[in-house]
């Protein structure tokens, strides 16, 4: 007898006809391992001995790591539960239809699911978002809190993502041997979200304009596109199900993951599919540390990036409240702190907004090597709130966005010139629009009010690399080390550019004094841009 195999797989649909004889085949063919491999095979055959034996292997792996402590359900009979509803929130395609599952199905899948280690988490039992603030950041579960801040007044959603990853928590541990190690566990869950389910970074020109977009956790599943934040907090989640411990930590504008055992340390890149990237390549020249944060302040940290959304489109009340969500979550944050004075400052709201700044303006920054100055040029009046926002103007890979910022920073540095952050902006539109010397000129400005900032001492050291003048890039590159060496800091980047000017100069500080002057005067006649400007 002859029957049509319509065969369903994660990304691909079979169609063959095939004999009974070759159902033996068939069944050996498929992955063992693979839950949704198995039960489709059963959903297809199931009077065949080949199909019955499908479930079983399914049913064996969805428990197979159960202890004693978690006995399978003797009530939960197969093929009584609707195996259609695991495979179709397991295989669900981006941008397809959303799945609506029924009580029913959530209980099933709530139940073949609750030895998962995110059950021991007390945050698990809330159904309260207020409820949250009373917990440890070690009894938060991530998911559940993030689920209901954007579904509290529907709870069979929250559990409809919660079912959709304690299945994908399944999956992976199907693939595990019992005891598995956290390193196994690592390998695991990577393969499985960047290469079985091949979920990406978005490109820049969408994910831009909605940052939170793909921040939000059922986005990202639906969609398999997420920002670091989101599929950080996707991988986060799966981790809790699966009792792995990871440290989470935020380089400026960024969120990786981090596993550490004893003095060894493995960084998870999510958007750069999970590759380890050596923690030295977070640091800049203004970043010394990278910090280290707990569970509790990433709902923060989705709020932080949901207002920044609400920013570029310049609804400031929205922004200030989103920063507002996120302050009992990150009480202490000096940068959350700095950007809602800010939006207090452009909703009106200037006194809360000076009493922010005033706070965080000599706030020491361990992370960081300087100070922001902004929050300083605001209190001592050498730029105005409007000013202030010229300075966060979205720019994209347009020349005429670029223009048109550098159009409104030069209208503010007129009104205020002593406002720094202004000018390194300026300095960096020229630097983007290819014009050196303008961009020279503005940072040498900068620097002769305030010749404290190792940032742009380091552009200036480059550009007068670039044009030749060798002595003053060896005077900005010896500031730039002094400044960052004061923070018991020593940037690549900095020992990078000493590299390449030794290549091209040798190092003034080498020589005996006497022949310094003579070398400056040479320099100054050697170089073909000195005495001219630039427009």
């Amino acid at each position: 007898m002859k029957v049509l195999l319509f065969f369903l797989l994660p990304t691909l649909f079979l169609t063959a006809e095939i004999s009974d004889a070759h159902l033996s085949t068939l069944y050996h063919s498929l992955n063992p391992k693979s839950i949704s491999e198995l039960f489709a095979f059963y959903s297809l055959y199931p009077q065949a001995k080949e199909g019955q034996q499908a479930l079983s292997d399914a049913w064996e792996l969805m428990h197979k790591h159960r202890t004693e402590k978690y006995p399978i359900k003797k009530n939960l009979l197969l093929p009584a539960m609707e195996i259609d509803a695991i495979l179709s929130l397991v295989n669900q395609q981006p941008f397809e239809t959303a799945i609506e599952l029924s009580e029913q199905q959530l209980e099933m899948i709530e139940m073949i699911s609750d030895h998962l280690s995110n059950r021991k988490l007390k945050g698990h039992s809330l159904w309260k978002k207020e409820e949250l603030f009373t917990l440890a950041p070690e009894e938060v579960d991530l998911s559940r809190a993030l689920l209901l801040y954007q579904f509290e007044d529907d709870p069979l959603k929250v559990r409809h993502y919660e079912a959709t990853l304690d299945l994908i928590a399944l999956q992976i541990l199907a693939h595990l041997p019992v005891g598995a190690t956290d390193l196994e566990k690592i390998d695991a869950i990577s393969h499985f979200i960047f290469y079985e389910k091949r979920f990406r970074f978005p490109p820049h020109s969408i994910w831009a304009k909605d940052i939170d977009t793909y921040t939000f956790l059922p986005s990202v599943l639906d969609r398999r596109l997420g920002v670091c934040l989101g599929v950080s907090i996707l991988y986060l989640s799966i981790a809790e199900r699966l009792d792995l411990p990871l440290e989470i930590i935020t380089p400026p504008g960024h969120i990786y993951l981090r596993y550490r055992q004893g003095e060894e340390t493995l960084n998870i890149e999510t958007t750069a599919r999970g590759i380890h990237v050596p923690d030295r390549m977070y640091l800049g020249i203004n970043t010394r540390k990278l910090q280290e944060r707990n569970t509790k302040e990433v709902i923060g940290l989705a709020f932080i990036n949901q207002a920044s959304v609400a920013w570029q489109k310049g609804d400031y009340q929205t922004t200030v409240e989103l920063y507002e969500k996120a302050l009992p979550f990150l009480p202490n944050d000096s940068t959350l702190h700095t950007l809602l004075g800010y939006n207090y400052l452009f909703v009106g709201k200037e006194k809360k907004g000076r009493k922010l700044l005033n706070q965080i303006k000599d706030y020491p920054v361990d992370f960081a090597v300087t100070q922001d100055t902004t929050p300083e040029d605001y209190l001592k009046g050498k730029v105005d709130a409007e000013g202030i926002k010229t300075i966060f103007l979205h720019v994209d890979e347009t020349r005429a966005s670029i223009l048109e910022k550098q159009e409104k920073l030069l209208k503010v540095l007129k009104k205020f010139p002593e406002f720094r952050e202004g000018m390194l902006q300026l300095a960096i539109t020229y630097l983007q629009l290819g014009r050196g010397g303008k961009a020279f000129e503005t940072l040498n400005r900068y620097h002769g009010l305030d010749p404290n900032s190792p940032v742009v001492e380091y552009y200036l050291s480059i550009i007068a690399l670039n044009r030749l003048r060798y002595f003053q890039a060896w005077q900005h590159l010896d500031a730039a080390e002094a400044l960052t060496k004061k923070r018991d800091h020593a940037p690549r980047c900095l020992k990078e550019l000493r590299r390449a000017l030794r290549c091209l100069h040798p190092d003034p500080q080498d020589k005996p004094k006497q022949f310094l002057q003579q070398d400056c005067k040479n320099l100054r006649n050697l170089d073909p841009s000195h005495n001219s400007s630039e427009s």
